[in-house]
């Protein structure tokens, strides 16, 4: 199989890391790491970029999402069936909006993975790792989801990653769009 001219670029720089230490198993998790870590700047770099740009709208759809979940609450506080189910639905398309553009920012951080496992093909396609006392083995796409999951958890505690998440995680979590309020049958009171 002959290597796409993009990774042809790229195979020179990436293979280097998989060649330090002349230890085999030592050279492909070291070079596994190194290849995670660049996927995982490259995702948190598109998910702020997207962030950025969506911003604004994402922060409306929220808005909206708790204006009618509250407008929802106070109809049914009030005893209008009518009213509760029409802002309840309401509230759900924009809260429904709001859950796939989450959903398109956790898309944005992953898409990088799949350029790396398809340059890890080229390479990698053939070579399998025996998981010890059995009888299956690990491929390179296997290596590289745990090792790409270790690389997460240790580069999260990078203060460039907390304050990100940190921005992220205060749009996301921001009213009662998230964690909505007890209605009042559930407290134990009657409307």
């Amino acid at each position: 199989m002959e290597m796409h001219p993009f990774y042809q670029v790229l195979d020179p720089y990436l293979i280097y890391f998989y060649r330090l230490t002349g230890h085999v198993g030592v050279d492909f998790v070291i070079g596994t790491l190194v290849l995670a870590g660049i996927a995982m700047l490259i995702g948190e770099v598109s998910v702020f970029l997207a962030f950025r740009f969506t911003r604004k709208r994402f922060g409306e759809k929220t808005a909206e999402a708790e204006k009618y979940q509250n407008l929802s609450m106070d109809a049914l506080k009030a005893g209008n069936k009518e009213a509760y189910q029409a802002t309840n639905k309401l509230a759900n398309d924009a809260f429904g909006h709001s859950f796939f553009q989450q959903l398109t920012l956790s898309a944005a951080f992953l898409w990088p993975v799949f350029f790396a496992l398809a340059w890890m093909q080229y390479r990698f396609l053939e070579v399998e790792f025996p998981i010890p006392g059995t009888n299956w083995s690990l491929g390179f796409i296997g290596g590289f989801i745990i090792i790409y999951i270790a690389a997460y958890l240790a580069l999260k505690r990078l203060p460039w990653f907390r304050r990100l998440k940190g921005i992220l995680e205060s749009y996301l979590n921001n009213g009662s769009v998230l964690t909505p309020e007890i209605s009042p049958k559930a407290k134990g009171e009657h409307p």
